[in-house]
């Protein structure tokens, strides 16, 4: 079996640079004040990156550590020092670009911000993960090692996931590479956040946002695939009497966004619960003053951590199967049109 089709390469690159494009916006959002003109290379080299951790209270160490930022910083767990990398003056550095481009009198900051480093980390781990899978040695009937778990991981996807949830084999078959895409990203995103000094990029709603629209958008390619351009508009008049489609068709319409809104949602909320949970019951340690504590709040921040592996893991099932499901749905009306059509001519 082929774990890695060239499909699933164009649906990973798709994806990774759907999902890249809304956390530009942050590295914008980011500035101490919202100046009338782009910083010069010269003005952001001159100006003080210093991190200034003293005068941060606990709810601004919790919002540092799950907020976007224009920078990486890594903290000394003993003292107040921490190395930082700052993307818009390290580009200002290597090439003499300050990160700002204008589209139509707007200025737009394309500098990479810390949740892009990390999605573009995951991409590059997925990829990674599937280049050195090498399948079974000839004679060799069992497969062993990481090309097990992948294969397992695959086989789950496309089995339980992908031809449960949509009907047609043949669809199911067609749209699997882009669920394993987003499973396997998804994960590795989701994983990521939870070793010191990484961060998940699913903490940022605009990458869910991003990798919801994608399935946004396949899932509308699947039902006018199956139903057809005409079937895909008769679909929003729900099938009820023309005197009914005055209400019926903003009902339907506004349907259609539910959906990606629901799995931007889930995703964000889940994965930046759990790391604010986490850091909020280690700095109880600092909120109540006491060492006495701090045996309560590691062991509670550990048992989180915990169940936050099984939350990245279940957060990426989720995503994927109610992408499968959407499709499904998508596919299914198509189906369900043809055959009312059919029983129509008889």
């Amino acid at each position: 079996m082929k774990l890695f089709a060239p499909q699933a390469l164009c649906s990973l690159l798709l994806a990774f640079l759907l999902a890249s494009a809304p956390t530009f916006a942050h590295a914008a959002e980011s500035n101490h004040a919202a100046p009338s003109r782009a910083a010069t290379c010269e003005e952001i080299l001159a100006h003080d990156s210093g991190h200034h951790a003293a005068d941060q209270s606990v709810s601004d160490v919790i919002f540092h550590h799950v907020s976007d930022a224009p920078d990486l910083a890594f903290e000394s767990p003993v003292s107040e020092d921490a190395f930082i990398v700052n993307f818009k003056r390290l580009q200002c550095r290597l090439i003499g670009w300050n990160g700002v481009v204008s589209v139509g009198g707007l200025d737009v900051d394309l500098t990479p911000t810390k949740h892009t480093f990390w999605l573009w980390t995951a991409a590059l781990l997925v990829l990674l993960l599937f280049a050195f899978c090498r399948p079974p040695k000839k004679g060799e009937w069992v497969p062993r090692g990481l090309y097990n778990v992948v294969e397992f991981l695959v086989l789950f996807v496309r089995d339980d996931i992908a031809r449960k949830t949509i009907p047609d084999r043949q669809a199911a078959d067609r749209y699997t590479p882009y669920l394993l895409t987003a499973f396997f990203f998804i994960l590795v995103m989701n994983l990521l956040g939870l070793i010191p000094y990484c961060a998940s990029a699913t903490s940022n709603i605009s990458v869910t946002m991003a990798l919801a629209l994608f399935t946004f958008v396949l899932t509308q390619a699947a039902t006018m695939r199956a139903a057809g351009f005409i079937g895909y508009f008769k679909h929003l008049t729900g099938g009820v009497h023309w005197s009914m489609w005055l209400i019926m068709i903003p009902v339907e319409f506004l349907g259609l966004f539910t959906k990606p809104f629901a799995l931007t949602i889930r995703l964000f909320a889940n994965m930046v619960a759990g790391h604010i949970v986490i850091f909020f019951l280690l700095g109880l340690i600092f909120l109540l003053r006491t060492a006495f504590v701090a045996p309560v709040s590691v062991a509670f921040a550990c048992a989180i951590y915990v169940l936050e592996i099984f939350v990245a893991c279940l957060q990426a099932y989720i995503f994927t199967m109610l992408s499968g499901l959407f499709i499904g749905l998508g596919v299914a009306s198509g189906h369900h049109g043809h055959e009312e059509s059919h029983q129509g001519d008889h």
